[in-house]
């Protein structure tokens, strides 16, 4: 009497059911980068670029940032709170040895407020004042720097390296009494490019 022998295998999956399922982990892989790229982007500031031209021996400063609201910035600048932001820039001569020296530092103050009334944003730089319809208008026109005169060319040597550095923030410590308060306690409020360094040579 013969026997009848099986021989068991595990199915191993076919060519496409092993391209659907790297499908489905790309996408999800994608789906979260999106979220964590959309949450890292909430709110913010970041130096999208910088640069400086040489006209008629002084140097413009022409910058471009990326500036996101939190709803709660949004929320006080609706309710008629002003927001002041300050623009810093320097320009330092760096040191193998020691803390580099400061060659330039200029700022600038940049006022964004809503007037209730008018509905209008306005942007106010250095006594100068440009009303918008928008929120969007207004932030976009701050976040653009153009044709600053920074600094006069004779300030620099020639044939030396130099690091030029640019910076955005909200100054918190223009805000009213008790939103200060909330400022220094939130996350929300904290609007701050960090510096952003290139290199410069006359």
């Amino acid at each position: 009497m013969g026997f009848i022998t099986r021989s068991w295998k595990s199915a191993s999956p076919g060519p496409c059911l092993l391209a659907a399922k790297a499908r489905a982990l790309v996408a999800v892989g994608l789906w979260l980068l999106a979220i964590h790229a959309s949450l890292a982007r909430a709110d913010g500031i970041t130096v999208r670029s910088a640069d400086l031209t040489l006209v008629d021996a002084v140097y413009q400063l022409n910058a471009d940032f990326d500036i996101h609201f939190s709803p709660s910035l949004k929320g006080a600048l609706s309710k008629g709170v002003p927001l002041v932001f300050e623009i810093d820039f320097d320009v330092t001569r760096p040191h193998s040895y020691w803390f580099s020296q400061e060659v330039v530092h200029v700022s600038q103050t940049v006022r964004l407020s809503y007037d209730a009334l008018t509905r209008q944003y306005e942007v106010s730089v250095d006594g100068a004042h440009k009303n918008f319809e928008s929120f969007a208008a207004a932030r976009d026109d701050l976040a653009r720097v153009r044709d600053w005169q920074v600094f006069a060319r004779k300030r620099l040597q020639r044939n030396t390296a130099y690091r030029a550095g640019l910076r955005l923030f909200l100054d918190v410590s223009s805000l009213p009494k008790p939103l200060q308060i909330n400022a220094l306690a939130s996350d929300d409020w904290n609007l701050d490019s960090g510096w952003f360094v290139w290199p410069l040579s006359p």
